[in-house]
């Protein structure tokens, strides 16, 4: 009891009191350079792999893709049923996955020449895919991501990404780079880089000022989405939906 009284008045003083979180730094980007996209693809998946990028577009006709980088020109596209509204998109070895909406379905395709495999079923929304070298990385529009099994495609886990310790909701477009999940933040101008293992969000990057290159776009529908990486040459890459560019850009140091 003495103890406590003594105590008492360094508590109330905040003397023992924890320190307060640190808030999540935010970093700015430069533009590197420019290129063109297709305005009428409603981008919801972007992927680089081997001087290639791919894109799955959503409304109608909704459907994956393979762009040529440097002028936009779409080489090669699946259209898929216009009952499903297509989301995003990632490779497994010679595959590409594919998401639908609320559909709960998603599909398998050959990469080379896209050629239908087999679908799988999940529950819930299907937003985004991304994958290291183990697993496949799913967001679903909430702020948890799942964890998913490359030959099963079966749900292995999952962790709720967090900022000073708030749930971080409107997960969608996914990239993983360099250790990291990068997760675009559904009508917002930030990106999440996220920690894998604790979901906790590691910097913002804060992409005010994109959108502006892009005139005549809906500040409501055309929003940012679409981030891709390319390993081998270090560039980063985003555009919106029905964007006309697609950004090469460069972060910048985070304050």
């Amino acid at each position: 009891m003495r103890l406590a009284w003594l105590l008492s008045p360094l508590l109330l003083a905040g003397a023992f009191a924890l320190p307060a979180a640190a808030e999540v730094p935010i970093q700015g980007y430069e533009v590197v350079r420019d290129y063109p996209h297709d305005p009428k693809a409603f981008t919801e998946g972007l992927f680089y792999r081997d001087g290639r990028m791919f894109e799955s577009t959503g409304q109608n006709p909704a459907g994956i893709r393979e762009v040529r980088l440097e002028d936009g020109a779409v080489l090669r596209q699946r259209i898929i049923d216009p009952a499903f509204f297509g989301e995003g998109i990632i490779d497994v070895g010679d595959k590409i996955i594919s998401l639908t909406w609320r559909n709960h379905l998603g599909f398998v395709w050959n990469r080379d020449d896209f050629a239908p495999v087999s679908a799988f079923s999940y529950p819930g929304e299907g937003w985004a895919l991304t994958r290291d070298d183990r697993r496949i990385i799913m967001s679903d529009g909430t702020a948890e991501l799942r964890f998913l099994d490359p030959a099963t495609l079966r749900e292995t886990g999952r962790i709720t990404v967090t900022a000073d310790g708030v749930p971080v909701r409107n997960l969608n477009e996914l990239e993983w780079v360099e250790g990291e999940i990068y997760a675009n933040i559904w009508q917002t101008d930030r990106i999440a880089r996220i920690d894998p293992e604790t979901g906790k969000v590691l910097a913002w990057i804060d992409l005010t000022g994109l959108f502006a290159l892009t005139p005549d776009m809906d500040p409501n529908d055309d929003v940012l989405n679409g981030i891709a990486w390319d390993a081998d040459g270090k560039r980063l890459f985003v555009t919106g939906k029905n964007w006309p560019k697609l950004f090469e850009i460069k972060l910048t140091e985070a304050r």
